[in-house]
């Protein structure tokens, strides 16, 4: 992925909604431009959630989802409507799409509700505007579409912009802690983990963001860290590293020179770090056997020496001296309900919306359960947590 193009998980999220042959499909069709998504007089034909990426003027980079049908009676039916409201925790803004005799229908109300306890901002959309009567015509409560009628998509766009234009405020990774021209020192280890050719999405934000703000960047690996130490010392503001390489990082940095992760810095930005801290520090009391979730919010080949699946469990049982029983998901997976545990463990969840990863904190919290970083926990195995995130609490002077 190139540096100008924008992450899925830092677009807008809008799904649309709504029962078999109301004509989500046609309308997404409609709203891109391009016939993305299979359309059919039979119901059901969309059964797996089809997502494109795309540009909506004045929003920008949005991510349009297409779904199941809530009234979908098939055989797979009850688990498509179960992959259909687990859409709804990454999105933004949601169409739900009538037409004309569903006005009243129960799963549609159903849906509004949950819309609503969500907090999750929505349009009712009326497609097959032509088959409307005059009562509904007259009613402001719905947005009138037809696909074959450009004027009622372009006014669907532009309402979707008004909805959503003033929600999305601008949220900075860390330049809103930095000055222009401030030198910052990234160490990315290149090592069997680190993907062929090109650094991971956390270390491209990072890099994209402080250069937006003209700040200097230097890029070493560990190897290198010391003697740029020395060299530079007493220019660098921070020091940015891989969370893994922790606690190499940490004897090599002066206690005067600022230090925190990537991963870290993704808490800060689409977590909730006050959380991910406490978390962290419920790890040493948790009683032998418990259960511990290490969750990603991407799905990737694992390695022998994969971060969440083997080194993770590893340091923890070092560091505790106590077995656990570890839990694993990926991707979309993220169901605490019938798998429950003691404690969870994300990734930094650059893949995921912020308004994913915060769903999946809230479900946690609903559950009563601890949840932290994978940066944050190592740094507090190495005993360097308040050091690593009080430069995210000082104000830029």
């Amino acid at each position: 992925m190139g540096l100008h193009e924008t992450p899925r998980g830092e677009r807008i999220h809008i799904g649309l909604f709504g029962k078999t042959n109301a004509g989500k499909s046609s309308l997404m069709n409609a709203i891109t431009g391009q016939h993305l998504a299979v359309v059919s007089v039979e119901k059901g034909t969309t059964t797996d959630p089809v997502l494109k990426s795309m540009e909506l003027l004045p929003l920008g980079p949005v991510v349009l989802m297409d779904t199941p049908g809530l009234d979908d009676t098939s055989i797979l039916g009850k688990e498509r409507i179960k992959q259909t409201y687990r859409i709804l925790e990454k999105t933004d803004c949601a169409l739900v799409i009538y037409q004309p005799g569903e006005e009243d229908d129960l799963k549609l109300k159903e849906l509004i509700k949950h819309l609503e306890n969500k907090n999750v901002p929505f349009l009712k959309v009326m497609n097959k505007k032509d088959l409307l009567t005059e009562t509904l015509k007259a009613q402001e409560t719905f947005i009138p579409v037809s696909i074959y009628d450009e004027s009622s998509i372009y006014a669907l766009k532009e309402a979707i912009g008004t909805k959503l234009s003033l929600k999305k405020q601008e949220k900075y990774i860390i330049r809103d802690l930095l000055h222009p021209k401030d030198l910052v020192v990234l160490v990315v280890p290149v090592d069997s983990a680190a993907p062929k050719g090109r650094l991971i999405l956390p270390q491209q934000m990072v890099l994209r963001e402080i250069l937006d703000y003209h700040g200097k960047i230097m890029v070493v690996q560990v190897e290198e860290l010391e003697e740029t130490m020395r060299q530079f010392q007493s220019h660098i503001r921070l020091v940015i590293t891989d969370s893994q390489a922790f606690q190499e990082v940490k004897e090599m940095v002066p206690r005067d020179v600022a230090l925190t992760s990537f991963s870290i810095l993704m808490a800060r930005y689409k977590g909730d770090l006050q959380k991910a801290v406490a978390g962290a520090g419920v790890l040493k009391d948790l009683p032998e056997g418990s259960r511990i979730l290490i969750s990603e919010g991407c799905s990737h080949h694992k390695q022998c020496d994969d971060i969440g699946t083997v080194k993770l469990p590893k340091w923890i049982e070092a560091y505790t001296g106590k077995e656990f029983e570890f839990h694993h998901t990926n991707g979309q997976e993220f169901d605490l309900d019938t798998k429950p545990c003691d404690l969870v463990i994300h990734c930094g969840g650059c893949m995921l919306s912020e308004r994913e990863m915060k769903s999946r904190i809230s479900s946690a919290d609903s559950f009563e359960v601890p949840v932290t970083n994978y940066g944050i926990l190592i740094a507090q195995m190495n005993g360097i947590l308040e050091r690593s995130i009080e430069f995210l609490r000082t104000p830029k002077g």
